[in-house]
């Protein structure tokens, strides 16, 4: 796949950013120190593999391009990715007889907003951006598979290694339940991924044991009634003093209802009601997002949302429909899987390179792989030292590049280790 010559330059986005983090801290000749150096090899093509992704966002399920020009890439490492079903892919490396097979996981999917980053390389497809970092994902994999493709053909690589290049993450429940369909996950002993973290700086991670994210649902109210005059609310349902009252009470009385130390959240985003500033309408909608740090009460929340509703607008004689659609459980790092990347981490990226992380109410599908083998998740950080600190999921996110091959000397240190 030809990339156009203005993604090619190698470039840093801003001029005045410091220097690349210090290189690996292995012992000279030993693992960390061969991966510094195959890591140093790749820095600007990687950088310009991403800038090519950013260019070309590509929503959930339709990952066409991006899985094209992964594949292209490993195979002309002399790899044999293996496309799944509809987009995204798997590749295996390394010793076919070993036990113990790691995974590396990537999501490769952008988001339905339009790009505000205002680069050379901003997306060409409108409405449509890398305003999570997938890009930086699926690039930082992809580098960590091709330094250890380099190893395995020298015999430096000991155990099984898979790369998961996995579509639709940004909807529920989410791609990763296609891939272990699939059985990307046969043989797979354990798993490792990052996440894009525009709060810390680069050369940096972030890692945290147990419950990194949260539970994360999607909820749709619809209340109607038969609709009517603003001069006669007492003839008919009021659908939107109705809907007022979901928007409003029910929150308050999932608060009381469920432990508050299971931090649940309920946030509406989404509200549809009418047309006419003097007729109540005959139907209205109100969607939002169910989140909850704790797996046990995400289990028991859905039923007590919908008898909260229910209560809720008994008394405006409305006709209400629920929809809660069960997103994806919270990401529970493993403790031993966070050690080897904050091991990894510190060999590579320096022995300050490792921060405790807050557990944050986004919702992440990597959960979907930890309930069925071990693993972590850290945040890999993007931000410049001393610039400003972005947003994900906002059309203007900017991330120093310099994080792909902080997230490249990582991933492979941990799948040599």
């Amino acid at each position: 796949m030809t990339i156009p010559e203005h993604l090619r330059s190698p470039e840093p986005v801003d001029p005045a950013r410091p220097q690349a983090p210090e290189d690996g801290h292995g012992t000279p000749g030993g693992p960390g120190a061969r991966i510094a150096a195959l890591a140093d090899d790749l820095r600007d093509e990687l950088v310009t593999i991403r800038r090519d992704i950013h260019a070309h966002p590509e929503v959930s399920r339709a990952e066409v391009r991006t899985t094209a020009l992964l594949s292209d890439r490993l195979r002309a490492a002399g790899l044999e990715p293996r496309p799944l079903p509809g987009t995204g892919l798997v590749c295996d490396l390394g010793p076919q007889s070993a036990g113990g097979r790691i995974a590396l996981r990537a999501d490769i999917d952008a988001l339905p907003l339009q790009d505000r980053c205002d680069l050379p390389f901003a997306s060409t497809t409108p409405g449509v951006a890398h305003a999570c970092g997938h890009d930086v994902h699926a690039t930082a994999v992809l580098g960590a598979g091709l330094v250890l493709a380099t190893l395995d053909a020298v015999g430096e690589l000991h155990r099984p290694v898979r790369l998961i290049f996995q579509p639709a993450e940004e909807v529920q429940p989410g791609g990763a339940l296609d891939v272990i369909a699939a059985g990307g996950l046969d043989g797979v002993s354990e798993i490792y991924a990052l996440h894009c973290d525009p709060k810390v700086d680069v050369g940096q991670v972030g890692t945290r044991i147990g419950p990194i994210t949260s539970a994360s649902d999607e909820v749709s109210v619809t209340v109607s009634s038969s609709g009517g005059h603003t001069s006669r609310p007492h003839l008919t349902g009021d659908v939107v003093y109705a809907l007022g009252q979901v928007i409003t009470q029910v929150p308050a009385v999932l608060g009381r209802r469920l432990d508050p130390r299971s931090g649940v959240n309920l946030t509406w985003g989404a509200v549809h009601a009418g047309s006419a500033h003097n007729a109540i309408p005959s139907t209205g909608t109100v969607r939002g997002t169910l989140r909850c740090l704790d797996v046990r009460a995400w289990e028991f929340a859905g039923q007590v949302l919908h008898d909260a509703v229910e209560q809720v607008v008994a008394p405006y004689e409305v006709e209400v429909t629920v929809h809660h659609t069960r997103g994806v459980p919270p990401v529970e790092n493993d403790e031993a899987g966070t050690a080897a990347l904050e091991q990894a981490a510190r060999e590579m990226l320096g022995p300050q390179s490792v921060l405790l992380t807050e557990q944050s109410l986004g919702g992440e599908d990597f959960a979907w792989y930890l309930t069925k083998v071990p693993g972590a998740m850290a945040r890999l950080g993007t931000r410049t030292p001393g610039g400003r600190s972005y947003d994900i999921h906002q059309g203007d996110l900017r991330v120093d590049e310099r994080a792909i091959d902080a997230g490249v000397r990582l991933l492979a240190r941990v799948a040599t280790r």
